[in-house]
């Protein structure tokens, strides 16, 4: 815009005196400029300035008392009349292609449409509108009072960008959970689609053993909420609560269904041929089995909490435990060499006092892995690399020790698997052979089955050279990241 007035500045270095508010009367409009100076006159006109700050007053008060809900329209004559003596709140959500994220059921006694669950992240639990416990009356102008669960849900997915509830809140509304920070490792395999007893499968999360899940809801003692570690979807998914897992898993025990991992048959190999596993056990080391076997019979594989840890500089290093496989030990091996030696009356007593991961006896000679040797090489801040069969490393998950667990799994090529299971492959090969592979292959089978839960990271090795160098990998990332570990490792 241009210059809107010329000023004669005679009126400013007149004899008169100072300038004053009677000089104004010296502007004189330019001709090409009356209209937006007309317009300017009348937004500063004290008319006007008074309008504005009226209204600036108004916006600070309502600012201050919150009022910011929108005015609903008067409720029609022929309103049922069963909201006279009830609180109504209409709720409109505007969603995508996404799920409500909300969960319903009918109330058995009094037949009313009962919101279940609401997901966290879910446009439901966004609105911070709608809450467990509040009942569903009408949605898109459509009563739903005599309509079954299912076609409600129709319904809602059916809906796309507004969708409109009209609600009557529960008495007590849930209480707003902030964020729990609670991380559990799936200690199994879960598929909502293969679950019968999930409320809703479309609202279930997936997962795989050692997935790390961080649980956001843990107000249904049957179903929880969470959501996959690293997983972009913001969205909550239902999980089986732990409790109602171990009941399933008792329940399927006890029917037969389930089987015992104590009873699960292992490889004639055993997992590897060492004085351990080729050992002759006494009688007292029986009698210890059989307790630890009514021990395990009692545990069921479901979460497991745990929480980011990392290794600080002159702290202790972490224990590094290898499980593997070989294939048996032929007649003309030998044990190795580098032991100490102690009496055998000496050696019964550290057994009696528990100061053995493992121990056994091979040709008339006992043998062990002491946990005062681990102690030893750690109390020195180096790494201590232990070989122990997978039994073992249920012992050594304790705070003191912090293992990492690495399963040394041997590579099996698709064509040696191949001619394991043809008879007629053209290659030959001798039968012992085959039954050493065949060995190995449901060795390695049954340790990921029975022990996977356990195993941190798994190394293929393809020869000595590349599984030294994937080891070594391993050990300096135990330096440098974080790993997630159980909760009592860092809190104890």
């Amino acid at each position: 815009m241009g210059a809107f007035a010329t000023i004669d500045t005679r009126s400013l270095t007149s004899n008169t005196g100072p300038w004053s508010p009677g000089g104004a009367e010296q502007l004189r409009p330019d001709s090409n400029h009356k209209e937006e100076m007309g317009f300017l006159r009348d937004v500063f006109s004290e008319k006007s300035l008074s309008y504005l700050m009226k209204a600036m007053l108004v916006v600070h008060d309502t600012v201050a008392q919150k009022n910011f809900d929108p005015v609903l329209p008067p409720l029609p004559d022929n309103f049922d009349d069963d909201f006279d003596e009830e609180s109504v709140k209409i709720v409109r959500l505007v969603k995508n292609k996404e799920p409500l994220g909300a969960t319903i059921r009918r109330d058995e006694h009094t037949g009313a449409v009962i919101v279940a669950r609401i997901m966290r992240g879910g446009a439901a639990d966004r609105s911070g509108l709608v809450h467990v416990g509040d009942e569903l009356r009408e949605v898109n102008g459509i009563t739903v009072l005599h309509k079954r669960p299912e076609e409600i849900s129709q319904i809602l997915a059916q809906s796309q960008g507004s969708i409109t509830l009209k609600i009557i809140p529960a008495i007590k509304e849930e209480d707003r959970l902030k964020d729990s920070k609670v991380f559990m490792r799936a200690l199994f395999c879960y598929n909502p689609k293969e679950d019968r007893a999930i409320p809703c499968q479309e609202a279930g999360l997936p997962f795989k053993r050692r997935h790390v899940l961080e649980v956001v809801s843990q107000d249904d003692p049957t179903w929880w909420q969470a959501k996959r570690v690293g997983d972009t979807n913001l969205r909550a998914g239902l999980i089986p609560s732990k409790q109602f897992q171990e009941r399933r898993l008792t329940y399927r025990r006890t029917i037969g269904t389930l089987q015992n991992p104590r009873t699960v048959k292992k490889p004639l190999s055993g997992l590897r041929r060492s004085f351990r596993l080729s050992r002759k056990e006494k009688e007292n080391n029986l009698h210890e089995g059989k307790q630890a076997e009514q021990a395990d019979a009692a545990e069921f594989l479901t979460y497991e909490e745990v929480t980011k840890y990392q290794q600080q500089p002159g702290e202790q290093q972490r224990l590094v435990v290898l499980i593997d496989t070989t294939r048996s030990k032929k007649s003309h091996e030998k044990e190795g060499v580098e032991y100490n030696f102690v009496s055998k009356q000496s050696f019964e007593t550290d057994v009696q006092q528990n100061k053995f991961v493992e121990h056994g006896e091979y040709k008339e000679n006992l043998y062990g892995t002491s946990l005062e040797a681990i102690r030893s090489v750690m109390a020195k801040k180096k790494v201590c690399l232990v070989d122990v069969v997978p039994e073992a490393v249920k012992h050594l998950r304790t705070p003191e020790f912090k293992p990492y667990v690495i399963f040394v799994k041997p590579l099996i090529s698709e064509k040696k698997k191949h001619n394991l299971k043809s008879p007629m492959s053209e290659e030959i090969s001798s039968p012992l052979q085959d039954e050493e592979q065949q060995e190995i292959i449901n060795s390695a089978a049954f340790i990921e089955e029975q022990y996977g839960h356990l195993i941190d990271t798994v190394l293929v090795k393809e020869d000595l050279q590349s599984a030294c160098n994937q080891l070594k990998t391993v050990l300096e990332k135990l330096n440098k990241d974080s790993f997630w570990v159980p909760v009592n490792w860092v809190r104890s």
